[in-house]
Order: C-alpha cells, then structure tokens, then sequence
C-alpha cells in the first residue's frame, strides 16, 4: 500500500477501498441484501492534552443508536499514550463506568487514568497527528476514526476509517484496512492446516476450549489477541505487531485487506509495536507482557510421559527400557495414574506406595533425571479429603448463585479453585507445599485449565445414581444431573461468537459464564484467564518452595503467560498430518512470547505407524519441549518400543544432546529480549519473501535449519534455503549452496533428519549424552561456519553457562558465564578467538574446549598460534594440536568450480578452558 501523507488523504484513500471493495462484491453477488445495521459510529467532541503530559484524552459521543447487540455506549473515553519509542497505546472504553479489562496484578503495566465518571479536561488538542518518535497517531473527527503510521516513511500500520466504530455492553466491533500482500501471522491458539501465515477467510476465534488440537481452525487452548504483520517494502522486509489486549471472547475476521475484531465485553486496549524486524516486535512485546520464564538445564532434555502408567513398576520399566536402548532421557512424567482416585495432591497407595516411590526417586535424583506430575484444577468434591476440606475451610471456589459451582472431571464431581481470590492462591500455594513435603517433584503440569468441564450448565449431584460410575469406560461423560442456564444476558450474550467452531453455548464444557469469582468478577469477562491466573500462582508456588528454578507445563494460555511457564500443543493425532500441523503452532507460540513449546511426539492418539513415529521424533528431536505423550488407550509407543524408532531417536536426540549448550543459550536470550528458540525462518531472512509462508522448515536460533520429512513413504526433502552456504550437521562435507531460487532436494532415508547451520555462525557444541546433567560437562566443539570457498568472511556465535539451580538468570561472577566468539578469515589468514564475561564459574566446572570445525575454507591449516588469557599457549592439550580436513559434496544453486574442494578445517587436541578469552590464528595452505 503506498503511504498516505495526511489525515485527510488517509480517509479519502480509505473509502475508495471501500468503494472498491463494495462495487466488486456487489458485481460478484456477495451482497444480496443490506444487514442490518450494527452501529452508526461515534464522532470526537472533546480532545485534550492529559493535565500530566505525555498522553492524549478524548470523548466520543455516539452519532446514532441502535440496538442491534444492544444500546450503544452513548460517551466513550478515548486515551493515548506513547509509552516508549516502539510502542504506543490507544484506550478506548466507557466514560462514565468502569468496565472489565485485563487485571494489572495478572499482567503489570503502565495503568490508564481511572474511569471515575467525571471528565478530565486540558490544553485543547487540535492537531491531526500527534507524533512520538516511531509512531503517529492519527485521527478523524465525524465520524471518529484512529490511525497509526510509521513516522519513518509514513507507512500506515492500521487505519478504521473504513467501518464504524461499535461500542455496546456485549459488543465491540472495529476495523482496520490491510494491503493485500501483507503477511500476518497470530491471532491463536489454533491449528492451522494453510500453515503459519493466516489465510483470509479463515476462522479465527479466541476463546480458550477443550477442544483437541485435531480440530482445525478453532478456538483451542489458549488466548492471544496478537499479530505480527510483516510487509516487503522495496525488497526489505518490515515488521509490526498489533495486540489488543482483552480476555473476553472474540471473532477475529481477516479479509486479506481488512481485518475486523468483534468482541463481545471488555474494552478496546490496543497497543502498537513498531519493530521493524520480526525479533524486533517480539523483543518489544515480551518487554510489555513479561520475558519468557528461564528454564533449567534439564528441561531441554528429553521427556517421556504416558497417560497409562498404572503403577510403579511400569514407570520404572520405561527408565530402563530408555537406558537399555542408549536413547537419551531426562525427566519421566506421570499423568493422572500417581493419584488416588484422580484427585489432586494425592497419591494412590496401591500402585504408587510412597516408600517405593521416594525410593525412585533418590535412584533417578541421583543420576540427574527427574520426575514432574500432573495436576487438574478441579477438585473432588468429597468431605473425607483434606485438599477438598481445607478449599471450603477458606472459601477459594468459583460460585454460582452463591454456592460452589459443581463440574465434574476425571475425579468425578469437582469444585474450581479462584485463582483471582487471595484466600484461593495462599490456598493453592500451602497446597503445593504439602504435596512436595509428600513427593519431591521437580515441576508440575497443570492440564485441563481452560477450565474444562464434562458437563454444561447447572449441576447437582444426582440422587438416583453414582457420580463417577462405577468401572465406567467412559469417565468423561457427564453423571451429573445439569440444566442449561438460558435465563442472562451471560451465558447467552446477543452476540454469538464462534466457540468450539460451532456456535456452541459460552459455557459448554467449561465453567458456566454467570458464575462468579472473587469480588464478584464474572467469569464472563475472565473466562480466558483461567490457565493463565494458575500458572502465575503455580510459578510462586515452586519459587518459594523449592529455591529453585521453577519448571511448569500448562495447556491453557494468555498474553504473559509465558512468563511462567512452558506449554505442549494439546491433544493431537498420530497423523501425517498432524506431524506438519505442529510446526505451525509452535512457531506462533514463539511470537505469543513463549518459547519452551512442543507437541506430544508420536501423537496423542491413536497408536502412530512405527514410519510416523520414526518421523515424529526426529521432528520431535528440535521442539524447544521434546516429550513424547500417549494416551493410555494406545498401544505403548515409547521410542525404543520399535528398534527402527530407537535408531531414529539415538540419531536425532544424539543430536540434540549435543545441541544442549547452543538450545541452553537461546533459552538465556529469549529471556532477555523475548527471541524464540524455534522461529519461523522469515526472522533471520525479512527480505527473503518466497519464506513469507514457509512452514515445512525452521530455524533453531538464527541460524541452524530443521527440514524435517512430513509425508509418508518419503525419502528425501524438498527444502527451501535462503541464499548462501548452510551446512549439514550431521556430516559437515554435505553443503547446500543456495542462491535462493526455487527447493533443493535432500536425501532423507528413515533414520535421518536434515539440519543445517548457516554461513556466518559459530555454534557452540558437546560432546552429548544420554542425560544433560552428564552431557554439560563434556569438552566444547566450536562448529565455524563461513561461506563457502570464503576468502574474506567473518562468524559469530555465544554461549550462556550457569547453575541452573538457580532462580535468576542473570550473568553474575562465580554463578554464570557468558561468551562471545568472534572468527574472520582475510585471504589466507584464519583468526578465531574469544571475550569472555564473567569467566570463574566456567574455570571452576572445568569447561574447556577441545576442537574447532571451521567449514567453508579450500585447503589445509599451518603456522598455528594460539593465546589464552593474552600469554602464549603452547601446551594446552595432553597431545599437540592438529590439523585435519575433509572434502566437500555439494548440494543446491551455485556456481562454485571444483565441487571437491575442502570443505572442513579441524584444529583438535586442545584444552582451551572456556573461561578465559583466547585467540587462535592460522593460514591456509593450498595444495596444488
């Protein structure tokens, strides 16, 4: 879209779209009859500087009424602020009441003036603009219509002109105009079959449900009212984000050149993100929703889980089976099978005796694995258990009509627990307490949190029969005896969002929309925030209980929740199609800000083709989150279950593991600024635009390319590489050198996932494992990767080591180290060295490094010097340093004559310790 240079050619500009859009869908039959009309707009009566500078505070007076959805809002408040150089806010919501918005205790941020019913009044405002130093916001008065455009290049980012702003009770509608070709990525959580970049047309409904991830284009697990927009804009691409932040419930309709929002409670709060990069946009907005949460060490390990592991012995079983077949393993989860009857905070004295279990645990705490279980937010209603008893004793449960809503779940009829209750989260933290003193867990999951509910409506508990019943087969059908609730405005708003992806009722299996949390909060408004409020208050929980770094699993999510905790996919299906679903759902969840994300490997259910899973966890092998999960009505799947998926899995988690300290370092960087540690491949190539929809392929980082096979009966890959060099990591001979143009085909025979490192990188590596508590420990590989046939080129990389234990990630002396390294090549000459920040917790482990694998250079290494700490090192290593080399094989577009040129330089025999700076100097020799 060329940019518009004023506010009022902004406005013309706009309603020739409409026209436009209107005569081409009037020509083509779209528009039959007139609908009826929703609202008429409103039009700007006052616009004043706020009394303490820095903000904007307007009223808008509605210019016609209708009832439609309900009355219109008759006077709005309008509030602008330029919050920081990339961000600025644009408030819209009641003048004269207090309406629902995201509690700033879940989510802290700058707070808007408080709606109290009187006026603010200042300085007049009567520019058209009003300017901060990124971004404009530009305005019309009647009708009242907002725009934000860039301050660089007058690019506008979002414009309403072109429908009327609608501002009922249960009903807010708002659009904004798009040029077609841009590229927008968000809105979720759901399963999108077109792949990462939204598609006009499609549904997009945020509403959290329980609803399998196997259901495409719904509303699933989570809420994030969020998008990326990413536009080339002469040959350079460009980024913005645009979030609105609300938890209630809401269509989201994306047209390809518009985008409509209808929300039906809340306000509208926007908040623009300038970038201009895709890292950019998520560096800006997990600075404003929370930097995703620091994970430990062990967390980048593999899991295994099954919702069947009926006792004990079987757990133990697994253990062994995975260190039998040498395949990696760090942590082993239970679903519901520890508890006593399903319920929470127990265990079940038969299949689980606390003795053995304690046992276990001391035997795999010894080895370095852990153990984390699984919790449920309802909890049995029963008078004989003391989590249920000591709930009621403080009063922490949703209400309905002022008792305890009744829901049933896997234990059978349950209360929900208030997470936005004070009483509720001391409650729920003693809870935690008690049952760690009981099982010495290492994290907790926490399932089930939309919230889900077997039932709909109002529930007691039946006379005339038992609830759960007896040995049934089926505990997810309701026992309970229900009516619908038909009778408020609540749980049947006028205004019909597409929950479920089917219209359904608010309060299908979930929490009925009437009922009530803490001061009287309805779950209406706060529905979405459900998974969200748990996780914030299971986060304090294991950071006060344990002193160390907390880990949680959560299905259920929302803006920040991220800062808490990891998330898993949901429910999925052991489908190809599946397989290729999870790329896409992972990469949004990196830019919802959180990035420990996977899928359940080898599908929920039903039982994979051994083929599937041999694909799955090589896949599976680079999610941030990699666990295999099964439910217990499948067959048993664990990857040494079949001896082709063990071989698989020996390759793809060898690996990983090995990968351990460069995942370790993305996890410290996205805690910093946000960055995913998988991304969608347009974060390191914006100007790249055939990548724009990519979603076969990512990138770990910035630089390491997963190119996984997603289609059975495949032996090779059709991938796409963005120009230069990337090379192969499993064997570093194999060099794809791309121009860009068009795929390249790789080999991919069973057993074998490509990975690639890009030009320019210096990757940190070790030796690997089968458990990360042994494989941190192992010497350091430094894989350089330069152009290839590079004669002047340069390389970067870093790598973050601490005690995990830790709370904080922070560099600080004695407790982490941070190093940066830095490699060039100039003709012959080869430099590679290193700066090292805050270097003694690294001397005091003993890390060293033991090799570089320099890639890309033609010919043999001599006259090798070396320094460390700025004194020569001439013995360093228990044997003299060597050079070694390998011969390239050459793959993709190029134009390199002499394909068997070398291709790898090692220098090995070292003992360079990691703490310490050093540089390595060499020349290359060329054989004739």
């Amino acid at each position: 879209m060329l940019p518009f240079f004023s506010s009022s050619s902004r406005a013309i500009s706009c309603i020739l779209w409409c026209l436009l859009f209107l005569t081409l869908a009037s020509s083509n039959g779209v528009i039959a009859t007139a609908p009826p009309r929703v609202g008429s707009g409103y039009k700007l009566v006052s616009l004043v500087e706020h009394p303490k500078g820095g903000a904007l505070v307007g009223y808008l007076q509605v210019k016609q009424r209708t009832s439609t959805y309900g009355p219109d809002i008759p006077l709005l408040r309008l509030y602008v602020k330029h919050e920081t150089k990339e961000r600025i806010r644009i408030q819209i919501t009641d003048a004269d009441k207090p309406r629902w918005e995201v509690p700033y205790n879940l989510l802290p941020r700058e707070p808007a003036p408080p709606v109290t019913g009187g006026r603010i009044t200042g300085v007049p405002f009567a520019t058209g603009e009003y300017p901060g130093e990124e971004l404009v916001f530009t305005y019309g008065r009647d009708p009242f219509w907002f725009a934000v455009h860039r301050k660089s290049n007058l690019e506008t980012l979002f414009n309403t002109s072109c429908g009327a702003l609608v501002f009922k009770d249960q009903y807010i509608e708002v659009s904004t105009t798009l040029p077609k070709d841009a590229a927008l990525y968000g809105l979720g959580e759901n399963t999108q079959p077109g792949g990462i970049r939204l598609r006009p047309n499609d549904p997009y409904t945020l509403y959290t449900t329980d609803i399998s991830a196997i259901n495409l284009n719904t509303d699933l697990y989570g809420s994030h009212p969020v998008y990326m927009d990413l536009r080339n804009l002469g040959g350079h691409g460009v980024a913005h984000a645009v979030l609105l932040l609300n938890s209630n419930g809401m269509d989201v309709f994306y047209r390809g050149t518009s985008l409509t929002y209808k929300v039906i409670g809340g306000l509208l709060d926007f908040y623009f993100f300038s970038g201009r990069t895709p890292l950019a946009v998520v560096d800006q907005y997990t600075s404003m929703i929370g930097r995703p949460a620091p994970m430990p060490y062990w967390a980048f390990g593999f899991h295994q889980c099954r919702w069947g592991y009926k006792n004990l012995s079987v757990v133990e079983s697994v253990v062994e089976g995975y260190r039998n077949a040498q395949i990696p393993l760090d942590v082993i989860w239970n679903d519901d099978d520890h508890m006593d009857a399903a319920k929470d905070f127990t265990l079940d004295p038969v299949n689980y005796p606390r003795p053995k279990l304690l046992a276990f645990l001391d035997k795999i705490h010894a080895q370095g694995m852990k153990y984390i279980v699984l919790i449920d937010p309802g909890i049995a209603v029963n008078n004989s258990y003391g989590v249920f008893q000591r709930g009621m004793q403080r009063d922490v449960f949703i209400k309905l009509d002022g008792q305890p809503y009744l829901a049933q779940v896997w234990p059978g009829p349950v209360y929900f627990p208030d997470f936005l209750n004070p009483n509720g989260v001391s409650w729920w933290i003693d809870e935690v307490r008690r049952f760690h003193d009981l099982v010495p867990v290492d994290g907790l999951w926490i399932d089930m949190n939309e919230a889900s509910n077997f039932c709909t409506g109002k529930c007691e508990i039946p006379k005339t029969h038992l609830c759960p019943l007896p040995n049934t087969t089926t505990p997810w059908v309701c026992c309970l005896d229900c009516k619908n609730l038909t009778n408020t405005r609540w749980d049947e708003p006028p205004y019909k969002i597409n929950a479920s992806g089917q219209t359904a009722r608010l309060g299908f299996n979930t929490i009925a929309t009437s009922a009530t949390h803490y001061n009287g909060i309805l779950e209406y408004n706060a529905h979405s925030l459900y998974g969200f409020s748990q996780a914030i208050v299971t986060h304090q929980a294991l950071q006060g209980l344990q002193g160390k770094r907390p880990f949680i699993l959560t299905r259920s999510t929302f803006v920040g929740s991220g800062a808490y905790a990891a998330h898993w996919t949901g429910d999925n299906k052991g489908t190809w199609e599946n397989l290729r679903y999870s790329i896409s759902t992972m990469l949004n969840f990196g830019i919802f800000g959180m990035p420990m994300v996977g899928a359940d490997i080898c599908g929920f259910y039903p039982q994979p083709t051994e083929e599937l899973c041999n694909r799955w966890i090589e896949l599976g092998a680079f999610y941030p989150f990699s666990r295999d999960h099964a439910n217990f009505a499948s067959p048993r799947q664990e990857l040494y279950v079949w001896d082709s998926v063990a071989k698989s899995a020996r390759n793809a988690l060898g690996m990983r593991y090995r990968l351990l300290p460069y995942l370790y370092t993305l996890n410290y960087q996205a805690h910093l600024t946000g960055a995913p540690v998988a991304r969608p491949v347009f974060f390191s190539f914006p100007d790249f635009t055939p990548c724009y929809g990519l979603s076969t392929q990512y990138l770990l980082g910035s630089s390491v390319m997963v190119s996984p096979v997603l289609e059975q009966g495949a032996t090779s890959v059709s991938a796409m590489f963005p120009p230069g060099s990337w090379y192969n990591l499993f064997d570093t001979t194999k060099v794809v050198v791309s121009k860009g143009a068009g795929s390249v085909k790789l080999d991919a025979p069973l057993n074998e996932i490509n990975v690639h490192v890009y030009q320019n990188t210096i990757l940190p590596m070790q030796r690997g494992g089968t458990i990360s508590k042994e494989a941190r420990v192992t010497p350091f590989t430094l894989v350089v990767a330069f152009p290839f046939g590079a004669t002047e080129a340069e390389a970067e990389g870093a790598v973050y080591v601490d005690d995990d234990e830790r709370l904080e990630m922070v560099l600080a002396e004695g407790q982490a180290t941070y190093v940066r390294f830095y490699a060039s090549v100039r003709g012959k000459a080869v430099t590679v060295r290193s700066e090292v920040d805050m270097g003694s917790y690294s001397l005091q482990k003993g890390l060293l490094i033991e090799k570089l694998s320099v890639l890309g250079l033609e010919g043999t290494g001599r006259d090798l010097a070396i320094q460390v700490g700025g004194a020569n090192a001439t013995a360093i290593a228990p044997s003299r340093p060597y050079f070694a080399g390998a011969e390239a094989e050459l793959h993709g577009h190029h134009d390199v004559e002499g394909h068997k040129k070398s291709v790898m330089v090692e220098v090995g025999g070292l003992a360079l310790p990691l703490g310490k700076s050093f540089t390595m100097t060499w020349n290359m020799q060329i054989e004739a």
